[in-house]
């Protein structure tokens, strides 16, 4: 005779410690980016995760926008270069509490461009955590309304991607995940630094994960938008950030 749970019973209890997810596109140089830059540091401070993903960083000769936040924090790093921007790169990072071990990076099938200013690309790394190792993928597709075709072919090859470490993989997105009925915008026309692009409110800013495990692993507990407030009139970014606490 063989038995099976249902859905709404337990035998194993569930994990307490947690983990905080936090993602944020922090609009490369554009803007004063110099005046953003304090304000950046500031909403990470308080938010404090112990994984952090950014788009939009900036890399030059000299410095690194992901280095100074992992040297300020106390965290490690891996940046990923996406594509050069008069002699600034464009690129991407993942930051964290405890050791990153492995670091990998793959480019998108992107939109035509001569000088590859169009290109896409996806980074993993892997942390070592306290409890358990965490894969950690980080990306940042064609955002254009019109470019929702090359964006399919780009999740088809973030899918290939992560499965190359995560086989069988489920995702879920962890504000749904959380709860929340609301459509969360992480652009929003609340935020002036928004206004040029005349696009319409927009969540473009996900943190998704993967399905729990028996011991709850991998629930999310809880998500939030973090709607920064100006500063002077100026926000840190052109997009609120995302962050998700999750067993861990």
């Amino acid at each position: 005779m063989t038995t099976s749970l249902s859905p709404g019973s337990r035998e194993t209890a569930l994990v307490e410690t947690q983990i905080k997810v936090m993602t944020w596109n922090v609009w490369w140089r554009f803007g004063p980016w110099q005046e953003r830059a304090p304000l950046i540091d500031a909403v990470i401070e308080a938010e404090d995760p112990d994984i952090l993903c950014l788009q939009e960083v900036w890399d030059t000769s000299d410095a690194n926008q992901a280095a100074r936040v992992a040297e300020a924090r106390g965290y490690d790093f891996a940046f990923e270069p996406v594509l050069p921007i008069d002699g600034v790169t464009w690129g991407m990072a993942i930051l964290s509490r405890w050791p990153i071990v492995e670091t990998e990076g793959l480019k998108l099938v992107s939109m035509p461009s001569d000088d590859g200013s169009r290109d896409c690309r996806a980074m993993r790394v892997c942390v070592e955590g306290p409890r358990a190792e965490i894969d950690v993928f980080n990306t940042h597709l064609s955002w254009r309304p019109e470019e929702g075709a090359i964006r399919q072919k780009q999740v088809a090859d973030l899918c290939r991607f992560v499965e190359s470490t995560s086989k069988g993989f489920f995702f879920f997105d962890a504000w749904r995940a959380a709860g929340h009925t609301e459509a969360g915008f992480t652009w929003d026309a609340i935020n002036p630094l928004t206004h040029a692009a005349l696009q319409p409110n927009r969540r473009l800013d996900y943190v998704f994960v993967g399905n729990p495990r028996g011991d709850g692993t991998g629930h999310v507990t809880g998500a939030w938008i973090v709607r920064t407030e100006p500063a002077d009139g100026l926000y840190a970014s052109d997009h609120f950030a995302v962050v998700a606490e999750i067993r861990y």
